[in-house]
């Protein structure tokens, strides 16, 4: 499973797969559990990943859509952020964080808003994402 593609809709079968694997019990590699622990938290996902990935389909958050695949991917950087602690000081802030939130999911949404923030900046600047940018936002959503 190469979770890391360039290939939009491959990427997006990568999350029907494991779907289609859990609705079977079956034996899932360290990637597909972490991929299946956050489509269990996301049970609005459940039909979308029931049927065939759509080639080609597209969400507007201007029309008020949120792309799943996104979503679900952003909870997964979340995560294998934390496995590395980067940015550095990453795991510190998700753990205050969570003190505060007493709630797994409900942080890591706070933090996505962050990631999100400096992912739409990047592309805006035209550079890469700023990191201490990043951190520097986690880590005042566990200060207020």
């Amino acid at each position: 499973m190469a979770v890391f593609t360039q290939d939009r809709d491959a990427l997006r079968q990568q999350y029907h797969d494991v779907w289609h694997k859990m609705q079977n019990a079956a034996i899932l590699t360290a990637l597909e559990q972490m991929i299946a622990d956050v489509i269990a938290l996301h049970p609005e996902y459940h039909p979308l990943l029931s049927a065939p990935v759509q080639a080609g389909q597209e969400y507007f958050v201007e029309n008020g859509q949120t792309n799943p695949y996104l979503h679900m991917g952003l909870h997964i950087a979340i995560r294998e952020q934390q496995s590395i602690d980067r940015p550095t000081g990453i795991v510190l802030a998700y753990q205050r964080l969570l003190s505060k939130t007493a709630d797994q999911h409900t942080a890591e949404h706070l933090i996505i808003d962050c990631l999100a923030e400096q992912l739409w900046l990047a592309q805006q600047q035209q550079q890469p994402p700023s990191e201490m940018a990043y951190l520097k936002a986690v880590q005042r959503l566990s200060e207020n």
